[in-house]
Formats: C-alpha cells, structure tokens, sequence
C-alpha cells in the first residue's frame, strides 16, 4: 500500500535539490543512493562527454525476485523519467496547499516535470519490497538532458536498456491518459546570402538577405499543417548597420509530424520555399535540416498499450490513448526498438512559476508503476 506521507516527503526532497539541465550532478548522487539502498544495481552509463550535462544517465535494475513462478513468461520492463528540470529551478521552496497540491513559493518552476516520476518510481520499489510479491526483472532509467532536447537519452549507447516494453513517467494529463504516438522532430538552421551595399548611395547593387528570407518565410506552410504536422520559424537574425545593405539572414526554425513522410514533406516544402525566393533574388541559400528524434505510434491493441490499460483497470481508472504533440525520452526509446509509452502523470502548468501536483495524483502514479509491475508478472 502507498504510504502517501512518505512519498510526499520523498518528493518535497527531491524537488529542492538544484538540477537545472546540464547540472544534475548533484540529484544524480543521490539518486544513485537511493536506489542502491533499495537493492537495485545502479550503473551510470559513459553518455556524459556526449551530452555535455552534468552526469550520466543511470540505470537502476531490479531483479526477478526467486518467488516469479515462470520468468520466461514476464516480460521484462523499464521505466524511465528525467532528472533535469527547466529554469528557473534553483532554491525551489515546496508549499503544500489546502487545496491538496503542491506548488513552489511562486519564483521558481516546482519541478514535479520530472521528480513526480521519479518520486513515484522510489515508492512504488518499497511497496513491492515490503509486499513480497513476486516480480519480474525491472528497469529504472533516469535520465539527464530531457529538458535540453532529449540529450541524455540521445547520447544513450544502444543495448543499455534490457526490457521488451517501456513506461515514460513525463507525459501531462489525467491519470489514465497514454501517450500512443508522439511526433519526429526536425531542427533545421538556414542561411540567406544577399550583397551588402550603402543603403543611401547605391541600395540597387544590394541584395536584402533580409527580404529574401521573408519572401521564403511567406512561401512556407508554418503553423499547424494537419492534424499530425507543425512547423515554426523560431528565430530571425540578421543584424548590421542601418546605412548597408544586409548581405546574411539565419533563420532557425523546427517541424514536427507523427508520420515520418509527412515531416519529410514538410522539410522539402520548406527548403523549395527558401531555394526559389534565393533564386528569384540572384542569390543562395543554404539549408539544412537534422531529424533530432523520430516519431513513434502504437495501435491501442499493442502489447505494451493493453499491458498499461490493464494496470489502469486494475486502478480502478479508464485508460485514454492519445496522440501527443511534444517529443520525450519514449521517442529515443521506440528508435532503440524498445515499444515504450508515455503515461499522464497528472502536472500543471509545467515550465512555469504556476507549477503544481495533486498530492492524490502523486500517489495514483505510485500506485500504477505498482499496477503494470504487477500486471508483467501476472502474465495476463
């Protein structure tokens, strides 16, 4: 049974150790700590000189225990949240409200995007210790970078992770909700050459980089494509003197899409928009685009989508698939061919001052990491 005060109290410890993206090595300590007093074989892998943060990823693995009755028939499993949070994230003070909910005092972030997760990993591990119940082999996977754009886990070795299915704890929603499918992304970086000249004496022997790059903004679709595919232009710089023409424009934007030939697409409709108005011009472009993550998407009738649903039913709660719009640590994991999934956890307003958990939200993502654990080793 959750022991609602303990996990509280795990979580208000963890959220007030600083660990802003790229300085987890403090968290990434104590986690080790807390795990290895729990049993488990913590490793912390060689990803650090990749990712540039401030540790490894760690993988936690609990073994079978001697009670499983067929270990051949549970399927080994991983779950996984990130230890780093965005800014502002140092000297974050916990309130618990009479509403029920935690927040911080109002000038930081909470950081329940991810400690909810992990909080809810730790108790659910003296639940089952204490329980006695017989279980499968079991994998915790704490990642760094999430925050950063996936880079603990993209800088991740493949092979690391042994499990057959995998359960992201970082996912906003209602308990119960699945994220089935979530969407490749692209970052793409281009380049606008014009011919500088004085903007007063001689601006007929220039070539605005600037008014290129708008004229190829205006031929792009941007914005919500359909109902699967989005694309944004995040950035517009070109900087000089008032009196010279702008010879150099670099735009820096993104597309995402559930579908892969889709976020192809989007990326060919983006480099002709940028190619003909350069053309139209005299002038060049350089465009390049790089696929930082892939999509996934699982049926409602995959093994690893029904082995959640029915940890939900036995909650008690209605699962509720869903498509996502944001990418997270379960598209690297799907790219390794692990199916993974990502669960509601219950959050608000992430990413902002206004941060808060239900206490009860806290306790019913404990309850289900318990719930699909137990489900794995019932073999149903």
């Amino acid at each position: 049974m959750i022991d609602s005060q303990r996990l509280v109290q795990e979580f208000i410890e963890l959220v007030q150790i600083d660990s802003e993206t790229r300085f987890e090595q403090q968290i990434s300590a104590v986690l080790k700590l807390k795990f290895e007093a729990l049993g488990l074989s913590v490793t912390e892998d060689d990803s650090m000189a990749r990712s540039g943060h401030g540790a490894g990823n760690l993988i936690c693995t609990l073994a079978a225990s001697p009670g499983a009755a067929d270990l051949n028939a549970i399927p080994r499993i991983f779950f996984t949240s990130h230890m780093d949070t965005v800014a502002p994230g140092q000297g974050i003070r916990p309130q618990i409200g009479d509403d029920g909910y935690i927040r911080s005092d109002g000038t930081t972030i909470l950081g329940s995007d991810d400690k909810a997760g992990i909080a809810a990993m730790l108790e659910a591990l003296r639940v089952l210790r204490e329980s006695g119940e017989p279980h499968g082999q079991v994998q915790f996977v704490i990642t760094v970078g999430e925050e950063s754009g996936l880079k603990g886990a993209r800088a991740m070795a493949p092979g690391v992770i042994d499990a057959v299915y995998g359960f992201a704890l970082d996912s906003n929603g209602a308990i119960g909700d699945i994220a089935t499918a979530a969407p490749g992304r692209a970052e793409i970086a281009i380049t606008f050459h014009g011919r500088s000249a004085h903007a007063g004496v001689n601006p007929e022997d220039g070539i605005s980089a600037i008014q290129v790059a708008s004229r190829a903004v205006s031929r792009m679709p941007l914005g919500r494509i359909d109902k699967e595919t989005t694309a944004n232009i995040g950035s517009f710089a070109g900087v000089g003197p008032l009196n010279v023409v702008c010879d150099r424009v670099r735009l820096e934007a993104e597309a995402r899409s559930i579908v892969q030939s889709k976020l192809e697409a989007q990326l060919t409709a983006m480099r002709e928009a940028c190619e003909s108005a350069a053309a139209d011009a005299g002038t060049s472009c350089e465009f390049q685009a790089d696929i930082a993550y892939a999509s996934y998407m699982h049926e409602d009738t995959a093994p690893v989508v029904q082995l959640a649903s029915r940890a939900l039913a036995r909650l008690g709660l209605t699962p509720r698939t869903f498509h996502s719009g944001g990418g997270s640590d379960a598209n690297i994991f799907n790219g390794m061919g692990i199916p993974t999934v990502n669960l509601a956890i219950g959050y608000l307003d992430i990413h902002t001052t206004k941060e808060r958990i239900a206490i009860s939200d806290l306790v019913k993502t404990a309850e289900l990491v318990v719930a699909i654990v137990q489900e794995a080793a019932s073999g149903a």
